[in-house]
């Protein structure tokens, strides 16, 4: 189920910031068509900090239906307190989604043991395979080697997107979880290093922008054209540098404004992406082929 490019979606919003149903369906036909191998809404990328519940569990609904079983669809259902993030998960598993994707409880900053407790709980309240997501910079929280060993035989928990910064973290928690435990890049940039220490595929927000490169790039590797990996690597990493140059999606969705396929409704306090950096990322686009 998890393995390859998968796309951290963004939310498409309308210029008044409403959530933009037809452009969502149009971005997910998209990445289909284009090789993705799996789909997660209402990530982080997908602006859930600022969706309505309704709204959240809306866009999991809408992309489950659209995707039809086609690739899989791991469903943003992370929550700072444990009873909401059971409640998420209980939706997205009664909507349709294969999997969830929960991120550790951001702002509560929570010890070892907290978060051991929270996704215990969890997985023993919903019967649907959880992708655990550690990302300290965005959550002020960051989920040890250690941590991630002990859940791994927690029934359900069967991954773990890793953004921490380190790369070096995958081969750690590689060398104390089961093979089966799967390994996820949460860092675009770092992904090449990732998949050399035993990742299986990564969640992308540079997917939302060049779904087919990165499809070709996880394939490459993980078919064992290393040297094709490695090409295509160096030229998605101007891509990855400047989709981070605000905070993300800002740069995505300007981005893909400017592609045609969404509108350029960003939900506050994100803003979009500032004069000073849109020239910049055009001429990026136009380097690889995307304008």
């Amino acid at each position: 189920m998890f393995s390859g490019s998968i796309v951290a979606l963004i939310t498409p919003m309308t210029a008044s910031f409403e959530v933009d149903w037809d452009a969502l369906v149009g971005l997910i036909e998209w990445h289909l068509e284009q090789g993705t191998n799996g789909i997660v809404p209402v990530g982080t990328t997908g602006e859930s900090a600022t969706l309505t519940v309704p709204e959240h569990l809306e866009v999991i609904r809408r992309t489950v239906e659209v995707v039809g079983g086609r690739v899989p669809v791991i469903a943003g259902t992370g929550a700072n307190a444990t009873d909401e993030a059971i409640h998420l998960t209980r939706e997205a598993k009664s909507l349709g989604a294969d999997a969830s994707l929960s991120v550790t409880p951001y702002y509560n900053r929570p010890t070892q043991e907290g978060l051991y407790q929270h996704y215990k709980a969890i997985a023993e309240a919903v019967d649907i395979p959880i992708v655990l997501y550690n990302v300290p910079p965005r959550t002020g929280c960051d989920m040890s080697a250690e941590t991630v060993a002990r859940l791994a035989p927690v029934a359900n928990i069967v991954a773990v997107k890793e953004a921490c910064g380190d790369y070096s973290r995958v081969g750690e928690i590689k060398g104390m979880t089961p093979d089966e435990f799967c390994v996820l890049s949460g860092e675009d940039g770092q992904t090449l290093k990732m998949f050399e220490l035993g990742a299986a595929g990564c969640i992308s927000v540079t997917a939302n922008v060049l779904p087919k490169k990165m499809a070709e790039f996880c394939a490459a590797y993980l078919s064992g054209d290393h040297a094709r990996a490695q090409a295509l690597d160096a030229e998605l990493q101007p891509i990855h540098e400047i989709l981070f140059v605000e905070s993300s999606p800002t740069p995505t969705k300007w981005a893909l404004y400017q592609m045609g396929k969404v509108d350029r409704g960003i939900r506050m306090p994100l803003l979009e992406l500032t004069a000073g950096h849109r020239e910049q990322l055009v001429a990026r686009l136009k380097t690889v082929g995307a304008l």
